[in-house]
Formats: C-alpha cells, structure tokens, sequence
C-alpha cells in the first residue's frame, strides 16, 4: 500500500513535534564520548528510525519509497555526487557530515548541541524529500502549506535553533541544487511547478532567481572564464528556470506598484530581479539563447513587466550596488545551494553554536530584524575560508566554490547595469 503525503507529513510531524527529538539527542549523549555519540546518531540515520519514550520515529519505509520516486524522476535530494568518483556517494549528506565532525572532534566529551544540530539536519533533508513528492496526491498547494508547518517546527523551540530555509518553497530549491548527470528531471520539475498557485510561483521564483544568479555567476567567473557562450552553453537546464522566476519575480513586483506598497518586501524583490540578471542580462531583455526556446512565454512576460517598470527598477538597481561595507548578495557566488548549507552547518558543529542565518538571508542584503550586524558577511567569509581550504579542480585550477568579492559583485553590477541600460 502506497504511503499518502498525509501520512508521511504525519510521520514527519510526530518527529518534529514535541520531545522527540531532545529525547533522541539525550540517548545519544550518553555515549563515552562525541565520537561515539555521533556514531549511535548515524546508525539512526541510516535505519531511518529514532528511539524516543512516547513512540519510536519509524520513518524507513516512507523515506525509501519517497527517495526512489524521487531518483527516478532525476533528482538526488538525499545524496551528494562524488566528482573524483563520478557516482552518488553511498550514505546521505547528513552522515557525510557527521563522519567529518567524528573526524574532527570525535575524543570530545558528548555535548547535546552538535547531536542536535545534526539531526535537525537530517529533517531538513527529509522536508526537502516531501516538497518534491507535494503533486503525488492531494492537492499540491495545500501539501505545499504542510511541508511549512513541518519547517516551522523543525527551526522552532523544540530543536536546535540551527535555521536552514525561510520557507518550504527554499527547500525545495536546496534539494535540487545538486549535480545530476540527467537533467531532464529539471524540465518536468518545472512544468509541475507552473501548476502551483500564484502564492506559490512567487516565493520559488523568488528563492531561485536569487539564487541561480549567484551560482551562474560563479560559473561566468570560474567554470567558464569570464565566456557568455561557454556560460549559456554549460547551463541549459538553468536558463528555464531562472527566465521563469524573473517572470515569476517582476509578476510580484508588478502586484506590489498597483497596491501601492513600498517595504522590506520590495526592496527584496527588485534586489533579487537585479541579481537574477546580473550573470546574463541580454539574455533576457535582448536576443535569447536557444535554451529559451520554449520559455516564449515567460520571456515575453517578464520583458513586458520590466520594460513597464524599467526607469523605477532601474532607479532601484542603483541602491543595490555593492560596496566593502554592507553585504550585496551580488558579491556572493557559489556553485550550488545545497553546499552553502552544508557549509553553514559545518561551521555549527565545528564551533558548537548553531547559526541563526538562513540560506535566504544570504541571498539578500536588505537588513532584516534578529540579524546581527555584519553576520551575512561573518558567514559568507567563513564559508569562503573553507572553500578555499578545500578546493576543487576547475578548468585546470584549483578554486573555492564558495566566494565573497564585493570587487567582483561591483563589476557583474557595472557590466548588468550597462546591458539593461541599452535599448
């Protein structure tokens, strides 16, 4: 018998709800050390089943049936792809990270924050699980709404405070910001995606045309050296998506001019617009790529939205414009979404403290009350430190993935601007 979303949010939700998971780290904790500790945690993992007093947390058969819809359909939400290997690495993220921390600190006394932080990691995967699993049955805005409740319960009280994504819409764009060697998988996504509400498209579209800007901007800068060509050539399956979140984006800012409303929102809304096109703006307000081919009406939308709006937006753009002392998403470029969190985690269980940062708040700059000051670019920093102790091979070189440049954020600004100045 198939398992309903209903009952695998039901699952999901009786984990996250309560003690459950306190209950599970406190077991843990009474290994010799962090090492073992770690070890009984990973053994969890790897069953997908959590003891705790009220009832165990049986999540095996749900995860294994979800996960194989999933890899069937293209995508890898659980595992990461080993390059040097070139296959998908065996055990999921979440234990991957945990073998670093046993590496790492492993003779430590066992301390509760770095279990903690680690299985609110693993949920998180499995939130990401379920938002690619929303169209199976029911109805997908509503299942959508309940991968939500799920993520307020996973960064609330009852955890670690370890924060992962704003919305379940930015979960959805972490669990596919892998490496897959088929990327059909992206084309159906997206036409499932267009069957959302509006609501919906919204914030995907926001989260993905912050995001695919900054990681198409490391591949102009690093994979493919400074060569619009070689970018548009080596991302095919990203130019859909990125044209359907600036129609999607410029279709929410259009709706917040006629209402009038001048906030927090729209600053973030232009600044993302700006990001978005800030790897390939011809692309979209000039002669597209055949990539485009079958994003007429998108392309179409957004062109009519933001020649609209172009003297206001562009008026807008200037107020983003990076600089050495605040933080600009558009300095910030990475290869994929997911690597960004995962480094954020990292740095949690190196230094014992969770991060209360967001991936989303690393895709804007515009200030947002409970963020300390000058933590965006403590973070983006850091990250960066530890790509840059870790690098990967790129055209021959060896480069961090993860990169903070205001220098290089000024230039995509300059050349971005100068593009859409045109006519």
């Amino acid at each position: 018998m198939e398992i309903t979303f209903e009952h695998a949010c039901h699952l999901v939700g009786s984990a996250l709800r309560g003690s459950a998971r306190q209950e599970v780290v406190a077991d843990a904790a009474r290994a010799k050390n962090l090492g073992a500790a770690l070890l009984r945690l990973r053994d969890s993992m790897r069953a997908n089943e959590f003891k705790a007093a009220a009832q165990p947390v049986l999540l095996d058969r749900m995860i294994r049936s979800y996960d194989g819809r999933t890899r069937a359909e293209g995508f890898h939400v659980l595992h990461d792809w080993d390059g040097v290997s070139q296959q998908v690495n065996p055990d999921m993220i979440p234990v991957d990270v945990l073998h670093f921390l046993v590496e790492q600190r492993g003779p430590e006394p066992a301390t509760t924050v770095e279990l903690a932080i680690l299985l609110d990691y693993y949920f998180a995967h499995v939130l990401q699980l379920l938002t690619l699993r929303v169209w199976d049955d029911g109805d997908a805005d509503r299942n959508f709404d309940r991968v939500q409740e799920l993520l307020d319960e996973l960064q609330g009280p009852n955890g670690s405070g370890q924060q992962f994504a704003a919305d379940a819409e930015t979960l959805l764009l972490i669990g596919t910001s892998h490496y897959e060697l088929d990327e059909t998988g992206f084309t159906i996504l997206l036409a499932k995606v267009r069957t959302l509400n509006e609501e919906h498209q919204a914030k995907i579209g926001l989260g993905h045309v912050a995001s695919l800007g900054c990681h198409l901007r490391f591949g102009f800068e690093a994979q493919c050296g400074r060569d619009t060509v070689a970018l548009r050539d080596d991302n095919i399956a990203d130019y859909p998506w990125l044209c359907f979140a600036l129609a999607a984006t410029v279709r929410q800012y259009d709706r917040l001019v006629t209402a009038g409303i001048e906030n927090r929102d729209r600053a973030v809304v232009e600044e993302a617009l700006l990001n978005g096109l800030t790897p390939d703006a011809r692309a979209f307000v000039g002669v597209p790529p055949a990539s485009l081919n079958d994003s007429g009406r998108d392309r179409a939308q957004f062109l009519d939205l933001f020649t609209k709006h172009k003297t206001a937006l562009m008026a807008a753009f200037e107020r983003h414009r990076p600089t050495e002392t605040a933080y600009s998403p558009l300095s910030f470029f990475f290869n994929f979404s997911h690597n960004v969190v995962k480094g954020t985690v990292v740095d949690a269980l190196l230094w014992g403290e969770a991060w209360d940062l967001r991936l989303n708040d690393l895709l804007t700059g515009v200030p947002r009350s409970g963020i300390a000051e000058g933590s965006q670019q403590l973070l983006a920093a850091t990250l960066m430190g530890y790509a840059r102790s870790n690098p990967d091979r790129i055209r021959g070189r060896l480069m961090p993935v993860i990169v903070y440049d205001p220098q290089a954020g000024r230039r995509a600004f300059t050349i971005a601007m100068e593009k859409l100045a045109q006519d």
